[in-house]
């Protein structure tokens, strides 16, 4: 690490921070405080931890200015992945700004689903509505080198956001991105017929979004979260078009928020799906509504 003369500790830095942040609420306080360091100091946590336990090292007013700068945005509770410019999905590292909704965990389940179905279509034609920042695309791509894959958004600057990852991780070649609200970004041109639909799309409901956490609430965008009043609109805007653009035996595979699969699941079979099924999480959440068209 940048070294000048002696100056506040690593270690003594990182345990102030911690404290101040877990005093704001955030709940991963000290490896928040580790991983501002690395990105103030421009190392991996691995050198920051090594440095905490020697308790040798000094840092360059520049880096303690720059931590003191990333922590206050932590403090006020700014995600760390927007501080940080960057959050894995799926073992990839993707670039995300306050533009896009940060990839979760979650959602992990929604890409495994997809490959499970590729397994067997190996050449399938994937349709991605709300790409975001490109996150379940690019590793649906990046795990499926037959797929083609056509993702949407209705934000421009996502769109600008996923080709950077896309490009960066090597599978923009087989991507195409869209901009457009929902189907509307395939009108046009000859009618496209796909093998898979995937969508993590907004399913909060309105009167539950002043009550997300503060990192959710103030900092992500709202186009993201919102699904209306009972958080289901935009499940009625899929599957309203739903057969016109996926081929019969075609499969969407939606994520939905807890305690909205059963809802989802009869919305599928209104529309005349069959076969429609609820995922669970590693929390035991029905998570992903999985159909056949």
């Amino acid at each position: 690490m940048e070294a000048t003369e002696p100056s506040a500790s690593v270690r003594s830095l990182i345990r102030a921070a911690a404290q101040m942040l877990e005093a704001r609420g955030v709940k991963s306080a000290m490896l928040d405080a580790e991983i501002l360091m690395a990105e103030a100091a421009g190392v991996s946590r691995a050198r920051v931890l090594a440095e905490t336990r020697s308790d040798s090292a000094a840092l360059s007013p520049r880096v303690v200015a720059r931590f003191g700068e990333y922590v206050a945005r932590r403090a006020a509770r700014e995600p760390l992945a927007y501080i940080v410019g960057r959050k894995e999905f799926f073992s990839l590292d993707f670039e995300v700004t306050r533009s896009v909704l940060i990839p979760r965990p979650e959602t992990e389940i929604l890409v495994a689903a997809a490959l499970e179905f590729i397994s067997g279509q190996p050449e399938a034609r994937v349709l991605d509505i709300g790409t975001g920042s490109g996150a379940i695309a690019i590793a649906i791509a990046a795990n499926a080198p037959g797929v083609r894959i056509v993702a949407t958004d209705i934000s421009k600057e996502s769109l600008e956001v996923a080709y950077r990852n896309a490009e960066r991780l090597g599978v923009a070649s087989r991507i195409e991105f869209r901009h457009g609200d929902c189907w509307a970004a395939l009108d046009g041109g000859a009618p496209m017929r796909f093998d898979l639909m995937v969508s993590n799309p907004p399913y909060v409901e309105d009167a539950r979004l002043d009550a997300l956490a503060p990192e959710i609430r103030e900092h992500e965008p709202r186009l993201a979260l919102t699904g209306g009043p009972d958080g289901l609109d935009f499940y009625r805007r899929i599957l309203g078009s739903a057969a016109k653009f996926i081929r019969p035996g075609g499969e969407l595979m939606v994520e939905v928020g807890a305690g909205q699969a059963a809802s989802v699941i009869d919305m599928c079979r209104e529309a005349g799906c069959t076969g429609a099924v609820a995922i669970r999480d590693l929390a035991g959440i029905e998570r992903v509504v999985r159909a056949v068209i």
